[in-house]
């Protein structure tokens, strides 16, 4: 069943209005991310060199939050920049990382993009915020903006149910984190015309309560 536009209005409204109350909290508390987990960083170093193998070319990550992900990666080489729902914490990313471009916007809104016009699409820890029925849509639109052979990677927290948080660093929230299984994302992908091309799971490290995905995924070639 698709979710309905106010239900969908719901689901954003939330997530922003929590981000923006924790944004700074948020990012003091995974300041070490993610130098901090090596087996992650092989999973970005890898999507980062793919790209750049490819030819490289303009990268986007969806739910920057606090810009560390993409700074990582600018670093490696990537031509990449941030957008995420938030205002602060696009606000905060900016400040952290005045060299890089951050914006506002949604992943489920991507008509401000051209059909191919990235070689590569990072969502890490983003779509576990929409509600299931929502995903298929914005996988099909990460299969449009980019371009044949482009690169996407995604990472999510394993499972099946979902952990709902309504207070966070003494603040009231409304936050849903929809845990997700590595079959039914690799299933959902495949339907969304991508080739998955890497997962790795690994165990829950000691500030984590479940096994966390890693996936790498390409648009085919078109002939």
């Amino acid at each position: 069943m698709t979710t309905t536009r106010r239900e969908e209005a719901a689901f954003l409204r939330d997530t922003r209005t929590s981000y923006d109350a924790i944004a700074d909290d948020y990012a003091e508390m995974f300041r070490a991310e993610p130098e901090g987990k090596p087996l992650t960083l092989a999973m970005l170093t890898a999507f980062a060199q793919t790209v750049a193998q490819d030819g490289g070319g303009p990268v986007v990550e969806f739910g920057s939050g606090p810009g560390r992900v993409t700074a990582y990666l600018h670093g490696l080489g990537t031509d990449v920049r941030g957008v995420d729902l938030s205002p602060a914490m696009v606000a905060l990313a900016r400040r952290t990382y005045p060299e890089l471009r951050f914006d506002e916007g949604s992943m489920t809104e991507l008509g401000g993009f051209a059909d191919g016009s990235l070689r590569g699409v990072v969502a890490w820890y983003s779509l576990i915020h929409l509600p299931p029925a929502e995903v298929p849509g914005v996988l099909a639109e990460f299969h449009r903006v980019l371009a044949p052979g482009g690169h996407l990677a995604l990472a999510f927290q394993v499972g099946e149910d979902i952990s709902r948080h309504t207070e966070a660093f003494g603040h009231a929230l409304s936050l849903d984190f929809h845990r997700m299984r590595p079959d039914r994302v690799a299933e959902q992908l495949r339907e969304a015309g991508f080739e998955p091309t890497a997962t790795m799971v690994r165990e829950a490290a000691p500030d984590e309560k479940t096994p966390q995905a890693h996936v790498l995924a390409r648009k085919p070639e078109q002939t």
